[in-house]
């Protein structure tokens, strides 16, 4: 059974593009994900972001899946939960890639 994931490619308010993705990202549903960040990539060398901001879980393939795209294009804005900035830190993504710690939503 795949782990719920909803993933959306569109333009951000300055017109970049932006991945936007709800929910679990692992083995499960991977494909959808990396899809998403190919669709975002290709033929751009622009900036890309990538909005995991309600994402609490992911797996090293999705870790994985942001090294490969940050070589593709010139800047990945990678905007996460805070609980997983040290994930990402650790990785190292951080040293190819921006990353960021989303702001608290409210209840």
């Amino acid at each position: 059974m795949a782990t719920p994931l909803t993933v959306n490619t569109d333009r951000g308010p300055h017109g970049s593009l932006r991945v936007v993705a709800t929910g679990e990202i692992d083995l499960s549903n991977i494909d959808d994900f990396v899809d998403a960040l190919n669709t975002a990539t290709a033929g751009t060398r622009g900036p890309v972001t990538v909005d995991l901001s309600t994402v609490r879980y992911l797996d090293s393939r999705a870790i994985n899946a942001l090294f490969d795209h940050a070589d593709k294009v010139d800047g990945l804005h990678v905007i996460v939960h805070p609980l997983l900035v040290r994930v990402l830190t650790i990785s190292g993504l951080n040293k190819v890639a921006t990353v960021e710690a989303a702001p608290p939503h409210s209840p």
